[in-house]
């Protein structure tokens, strides 16, 4: 085997992450979208893996919403870790905030805070656990549709 094709194989092998961290400014929702995209751009391109359109968007509104969360409601910076995971995408947003988000029951009439609902149902998985300093969501995505 020559050393193109073991390095393509070693490539392929490794864990896809991308981190980014946000301040709260204007435009970092957009920005932590954006990253979402060109991520999973690059895991279709590099590593072969389907993804579908519909993974693509629905990983995008995860770190959307997430994200939401912790610009409106924790003091600080945040940060959005993407990580490929065998057939899916974690999608971990830490934020300085200590205090659990709690999805509220489903009310068509309320207008806003539907996030989490939006986020738990769309997701494979949803999991939020405090840290030493904040707290930090974790919601994975399948890669391509069932």
């Amino acid at each position: 085997m020559d050393g193109a094709a073991q390095n393509g194989d070693q490539l392929r092998n490794e864990l896809v992450r991308v981190t980014a961290e946000y301040e709260g400014r204007p435009g970092d929702i957009a920005r932590g979208r954006e990253l979402a995209r060109r991520f999973l751009h690059r895991v279709r391109a590099a590593q072969g893996l389907p993804v579908s359109d519909r993974a693509t968007d629905l990983v995008q509104l995860v770190v959307s919403e997430l994200l939401t969360n912790a610009c409106k409601y924790a003091p600080g910076p945040s940060v959005v870790d993407l990580e490929l995971t065998e057939d899916r995408v974690e999608v971990t947003v830490w934020d300085s905030d200590p205090l659990l988000p709690v999805a509220e029951t489903p009310d068509p009439g309320r207008i806003g805070r539907h996030g989490l609902e939006i986020v738990m149902a769309v997701c494979q998985s949803f999991e939020v656990r405090r840290e030493p300093v904040g707290k930090r969501m974790r919601a994975a995505v399948r890669l391509a549709d069932a």
